[in-house]
This record gives C-alpha cells, sequence and structure tokens, in this order.
C-alpha cells in the first residue's frame, strides 16, 4: 500500500475567509490525502516550518485578499532555503489569469482560479505529488 499523500492547506496574510480552504481541505481528506489545516493568519514562516515539521508532500496555499503576488513567492522562497524542493506548491483562490505566469516563475507548481473544478485540483495533487520526490 502506498503511503498517504500529506497535505498542508494554509491561509496566507490577514485574509479571515477560510470557507473555501475548509472546503478543499475535506474534499483532499474524502480524495484520501491526509490533510493539515492551519487556520487563519498565517505568516510563511509558520506555513514552512509546518510543512517541515509535518513532513508534507505538498503545501496548498489560499489566497482571497489580493495579496497572493507576496505570499506564494515567498513561501516558495523559503520553502527553496529550507531544502523543501521536493515538495509540491500549489496555490488557489482569487487569482488573475494574468499572475499566474509569474507565480510559476517564483516557484509555484500549480495555480487554480475560481471555478476550477475540485476535481481538476485533485488530479494534479496526485499526478504531480511523486515528481517532485
Amino acid at each position: 500500500m502506498s503511503k498517504k499523500i500529506k497535505i498542508i492547506v494554509a491561509k496566507p496574510g490577514l485574509d479571515g475567509h477560510d470557507r473555501g480552504a475548509k472546503l478543499l481541505a475535506r474534499i483532499f481528506a474524502e480524495a484520501g490525502m491526509e490533510v493539515v489545516y492551519t487556520g487563519l493568519r498565517q505568516t510563511p514562516e509558520m506555513i514552512v516550518a509546518t510543512a517541515l515539521q509535518e513532513d508534507a508532500d505538498v503545501v496548498g496555499l489560499s489566497s482571497l485578499s489580493g495579496v497572493h503576488n507576496y505570499f506564494f513567492p515567498r513561501v516558495a522562497e523559503l520553502m527553496k532555503e529550507k531544502g523543501l524542493t521536493d515538495v509540491l506548491l500549489v496555490g488557489g483562490g482569487i487569482i488573475p489569469q494574468e499572475d499566474y505566469d509569474s507565480l510559476k516563475a517564483s516557484g509555484m507548481d500549480g495555480i487554480f482560479g475560481p471555478g476550477t473544478p475540485t476535481t481538476e485540483i485533485v488530479k494534479f495533487i496526485e499526478d504531480n505529488v511523486r515528481k517532485k520526490k
């Protein structure tokens, strides 16, 4: 039996809207993943520390407040500094399509905007998590 995918679901910054993140956490759990939800108002340092502590396979970031262009690249930078280059980094929320390329260039492996089917997100994680190992 293969090891369950362990995903950290995190809300960086002061964004207080976590309904979507909680919904995705449940969807990931129902897909057979082990989920650690960090809660609201996490700093990039807190998120990366959790990923290290939990030996995560995936870090999933959620942003609805327009701060993704700062927080997502910062998490990617810290993950590189801490040697988490084998951990899949994905993000979603209210993210304009025109920001996708710069976010991917900063180290994000996948970006999911409004309306992305949850099955597509789960499949992306399942298809790509082991490639990073």
